[in-house]
Order: structure tokens, then C-alpha cells, then sequence
């Protein structure tokens, strides 16, 4: 079964922001694909893809770590 995950973060302005959120998502041992939807001095989309359910405060710690904020959090399977 694969999980689809839509976050929704704030603080994120460019290309290297982007960059950087992708790279520690996909570092989440089941994490498929990181797919964002930059919206500069907005609230971005981030679209992850998994093998297994993501956990909400785990996603909220990395996103954190990298300086932005996690506003919105909605797992499909």
C-alpha cells in the first residue's frame, strides 16, 4: 500500500529552500518521492510519497530543523 502525504509549510522562498526540504524527506527510510509546489512568502505544498504512514511530529521536527513551519498535514492511503 502506498501512503500519499500533503504538507503544507510556511517560510519557504526559493529554490534552495525547496531543495532542502526535499532532501531531508526523502532521507525517511520509506519515503518513495518528494514533490513541492513552491510558493514564495506563501504557504508552499509538499506532496510525499511512502511505503508507510508518515508520522506528524516526526515531519513537523525535520521541517522545523530546516527553519520552516509545518502548517497543514492531511495522509491519504
Amino acid at each position: 500500500m502506498e501512503f500519499k502525504t500533503t504538507l503544507s509549510i510556511s517560510g519557504m522562498t526559493c529554490g534552495h529552500c525547496e531543495r532542502a526540504i526535499t532532501t531531508e524527506l526523502s532521507e525517511i527510510p520509506s519515503v518513495e518521492s518528494v514533490s513541492v509546489h513552491l510558493v514564495p512568502d506563501g504557504i508552499s505544498t509538499v506532496t510525499v510519497e511512502s511505503a508507510q504512514a508518515l508520522d506528524e511530529n516526526a515531519v513537523g521536527d525535520i521541517v522545523s530543523e530546516e527553519g520552516y513551519e509545518l502548517v497543514g498535514f492531511r495522509a491519504e492511503s
